[in-house]
């Protein structure tokens, strides 16, 4: 992979630009088996289990062949930050291409960041390798968004959740995984007699229910859901959705869940970040989020949402963008999103926008007092989701 060049290399001592997140209590483990021992260390509930710190990633543009010269870098996530606390459900919406699946990637490790770090448990997983890292990708599972490229069709489902058991035998002993494989299949709502059946003999719904088997089989801590419901139709989104409900409340599992359906989202979810051209433009709870957004990027999504009352929808405005999303290889100066909002002054351009409490909000106890990237945020009373 090509080096980055200086004017594209991210600030790695920046100054955290996003004073909304609480201080990480670090942790120093002086060996491996120490840092495996931190991470299988119990946390409270409501204690923060994952905090992300100003976290890049910057996939190099080269050209030539033989000798090859980068010329840019696509900035697909360009410092974000955020915390995810011990049982509860962080969701992430943003139109294609604003870093989702990007964040979800660089989370599990399986892409290396550029900058920033993510602490679980203390420890920056990003500097973790070995036995640590492996006991990190333990507790920190993964569904897929497509339940058909996702599961091996030369595998049976057997073979496909207890593949894991191979890489972590502690988990479950090699006499016991055929029990244990069963007992999951019955946990997602699936006849345990499928144990010997391939991929394709089952519906999208089902494949969704086999990943979602996978990614409990290691009783995980945090599972990053990537668009889990999205190539399901509305009745099995609805099922799925219920099921990791319910095996949230009995597996006491903390949630990051990445999709575009924002009533979805709002079901689900106990907080929400959207996500606008790599940078995180406003984060609060469901209610702060759908009923008092604050950004505009957020007001326009969400004025996008198809409203089922005819009455409601004749008396709702409806905020049409102009232009189209920027490059992510060449963003705009200042906030990203001044191209195409309707506020945008000078100072847009010159200033990026912290994700904080607006300073007229912050003495309030409204529900508008919540972290919004904007020089200029307010509420929008007109904007209501469905």
């Amino acid at each position: 992979m090509a080096e980055l060049d200086k004017k594209d290399e991210p600030a790695r001592n920046a100054v955290d630009e996003t004073p909304n997140v609480t201080a990480v209590n670090t942790v120093e483990a002086r060996s491996e088996a120490e840092a495996v021992v931190a991470l299988d260390a119990p946390v409270d509930r409501g204690e923060p289990i994952l905090q992300v710190r100003n976290l890049v990633k910057h996939f190099p543009l080269t050209q030539g062949i033989l000798f090859k010269r980068q010329v840019g870098a696509v900035k697909a996530v360009d410092g974000i930050s955020f915390d995810l606390y011990q049982g509860e459900t962080l969701g992430i919406v943003g139109e294609s291409g604003c870093g989702k699946s990007t964040v979800a990637k660089l989370l599990m490790m399986l892409e290396r960041a550029t900058a920033g770090e993510v602490f679980y448990k203390g420890q920056d997983i990003t500097k973790l390798s070995g036995r640590a890292l492996k006991a990190v990708r333990r507790n920190i599972q993964m569904v897929f968004q497509d339940p058909y490229t996702s599961l091996n069709p030369r595998m049976t489902v057997g073979d496909i959740i207890g593949e894991t058991f191979e890489i972590h035998p502690e988990v479950a002993p090699k006499g016991d995984r055929r029990r244990k494989v069963q007992e999951l299949l019955d946990v997602v709502g699936l006849n345990p007699e499928y144990i010997n059946r391939y991929p394709h003999q089952f519906s999208g719904g089902q494949r969704q229910r086999i990943g979602i088997a996978r990614g409990l089989a290691l009783n995980p801590e945090i599972i990053i859901c990537d668009e889990p419901v999205s190539a399901l139709d509305v009745s099995v989104q609805a099922q799925v959705i219920n099921l990791m409900e319910k095996l949230q409340d009995e597996f006491d599992l903390s949630y990051v869940f990445i999709a575009h359906d924002l009533s979805i989202v709002r079901h689900i979810s106990d907080r929400v970040g959207v996500m606008y051209l790599g940078k995180m433009v406003e984060i609060g709870s469901d209610e702060e989020i759908y009923d008092h957004p604050t950004h505009p990027y957020t007001q326009a999504l969400l004025s996008a949402v198809p409203v089922p009352d005819p009455e409601a929808r004749e008396g709702r405005e409806r905020i049409i963008l102009s232009g189209d999303v920027p490059s992510p290889a060449n963003p705009p100066s200042g906030c990203r999103f001044r191209t195409r909002c309707w506020k945008a002054q000078d100072k847009c351009a010159t200033e990026v926008p912290l994700l904080a409490v607006p300073e007229r909000f912050k003495d309030t106890d409204s529900p508008v007092a919540h972290e919004s990237a904007c020089h200029f945020a307010e509420e929008k009373d007109v904007v209501h989701a469905a």
